[in-house]
C-alpha cells in the first residue's frame, strides 16, 4: 500500500471513530481513549486494539459492533478485527483534551 493511501485510510478510519459514542459517556470512543492502536495492513484489513472503561461495561458488546461495523462501513476496508485488551487497563489520563473539556474536567 502507498503511504499516501495507508494514511488516508487511516485518517477516515479515526474519523468514524469519532461518530462512535459510549452510550453511558457523552464522549466518542476515540477521545475517550478507548481506542489503543489502529493498524492497516497492506490488504487493506484492519486491527482496531481497543478497550472499555470497565472491563464489567455492561454494553460491551454495543460498542464493540459498532466499532466494527463503522471501520467495516470505510471504503477501501477489507475486513475488521477488534481486539479487546484490558491491559493497560483505561483510567481518565488517557482522554484528550477536548473529552475531557467536554466532561468538565479541566
Amino acid at each position: 500500500m502507498i503511504l499516501k493511501d495507508f494514511l488516508q485510510m487511516e485518517t477516515r478510519i479515526v474519523e468514524v471513530l469519532k461518530t462512535i459514542y459510549d452510550p453511558e459517556i457523552p464522549v466518542n470512543v476515540f477521545d475517550l481513549g478507548l481506542i489503543y492502536d489502529v493498524a492497516v495492513a497492506d490488504n487493506h484489513s484492519v486491527i482496531i486494539t481497543m478497550t472499555l472503561t470497565a472491563p464489567n461495561c455492561p454494553l460491551a458488546d454495543f460498542i464493540v459492533l459498532q466499532v466494527k461495523e463503522g471501520v467495516e462501513a470505510v471504503e477501501g476496508v477489507n475486513g475488521v478485527e477488534i481486539r479487546l485488551v484490558f491491559d493497560p487497563p483505561w483510567s481518565k489520563d488517557m482522554m484528550s483534551e477536548e473529552a475531557m473539556l467536554e466532561l468538565g474536567l479541566l
